[in-house]
């Protein structure tokens, strides 16, 4: 990766002891008088003595470390995983001396497309807009945490730098959530994200086009050209941002995807040798993936971005991959957002 974004990462708590990561250092923590030792379960290595119970050990970055707490007699007291994955911001992740946008938070519980559900979404607009000109447009999947300021992401902080240098257009940012069903708790993992993410088809392209963006463009004149629209998204939303474009090239002309879900859990891994055996679309995409991405039994992340990228080579697309080393997540697309959003605005 080109970028590095400085992250704390909780790691696994337990009755005794307690385990958690800021940047590449790991912290220890035990209260069992008897824990005197910390060691890395994969190497057999010993990382360190707890002093006072307490153990901090700087490690390689990128890894999942499988760790145990051992007595004098090496015998387990507590044992866990912690993922190490540390980067930096760029400054234009960070907020800047320059105009602010307004983000305002609304509800979706009367959709037509995808019944019984019901969402919040929030729509940026950034200090620029101007309502006699059309303003460029970017969707985000999984949208309300891709613009929390203190998030991992940070979108709309990256949207005010970015515009503010003329490096991408005045756009509109419009922050999705996925559906919860009705008689979800709304604390709960929205059960209808699957469905609406990683299904193939036009039906969330539908959603968007005549459900949201009807309701977003009664406030705010939004340009109807291609080119000026966007759709970002990570895992099973980076697939939908892909489907988006691949379904309407005609009002979504660019895709961000971050650790694509490019495998078999509803028919996504069949997009490489779509891509190969169908007539180029007018789409722009960027694609950032990882060598410690998913293994399971829908696919391998990893690979599936691999063939992706390949086949978008194969023919002709306007396209970037960046691959390197990040687990499955946002961290990584936290850390590149700002280089991410300036090639995919660059014209």
């Amino acid at each position: 990766m080109k970028r590095t974004l400085l992250v704390i990462a909780a790691g696994l708590q337990f009755a005794s002891a307690k385990c958690w990561t800021k940047g590449t250092v790991v912290h220890w923590v035990s209260d069992d008088p008897k824990a005197l030792s910390v060691f890395d379960d994969k190497t057999g290595e010993r990382l360190g003595d707890l002093q006072k119970g307490k153990l901090v050990q700087d490690v390689e970055n990128f890894q999942e470390l499988s760790w145990s707490i051992r007595d004098k007699d090496a015998k387990i007291l507590e044992k866990g995983v912690t993922r190490i994955e540390a980067y930096a911001y760029e400054e234009d992740s960070l907020e800047q001396d320059v105009p602010k946008g307004k983000v305002t938070t609304h509800t979706w519980n009367e959709s037509k497309i995808y019944p019984g559900t019901r969402r919040k979404y929030q729509v940026y607009v950034p200090a620029q807009y101007d309502p006699e000109k059309p303003a460029a447009l970017m969707v985000f999947q999984d949208g309300l945490r891709h613009a929390d300021l203190k998030g991992t992401l940070r979108a709309t902080t990256v949207m005010d730098n970015l515009i503010a240098k003329d490096q991408m257009p005045v756009t509109i940012g419009v922050f999705i959530n996925p559906g919860h069903l009705k008689d979800q708790d709304e604390k709960e993992k929205p059960k209808n994200r699957s469905v609406e993410y990683d299904s193939l088809g036009d039906t969330y392209a539908r959603f968007l086009l005549e459900e949201i963006l009807p309701e977003v463009e009664k406030d705010y004149k939004i340009s109807d050209d291609p080119k000026m629209r966007a759709i970002a998204g990570g895992s099973s939303g980076g697939i939908c941002a892909w489907t988006v474009c691949w379904e309407k090239p005609e009002s979504f002309g660019k895709a961000l995807i971050w650790v694509g879900t490019f495998v078999d859990i509803r028919g996504g891994h069949s997009y490489p040798s779509m891509v190969r055996k169908t007539e180029k679309k007018p789409i722009r995409a960027y694609l950032l993936a990882g060598e410690n991405d998913l293994d399971n039994k829908y696919g391998n992340w990893p690979l599936a971005n691999q063939q992706m990228a390949a086949a978008l080579k194969y023919s002709g697309y306007d396209y970037h991959f960046e691959y390197g080393q990040c687990f499955h997540g946002s961290k990584a697309a936290g850390a590149m957002l700002p280089e991410m959003m300036r090639w995919l605005w660059k014209e």
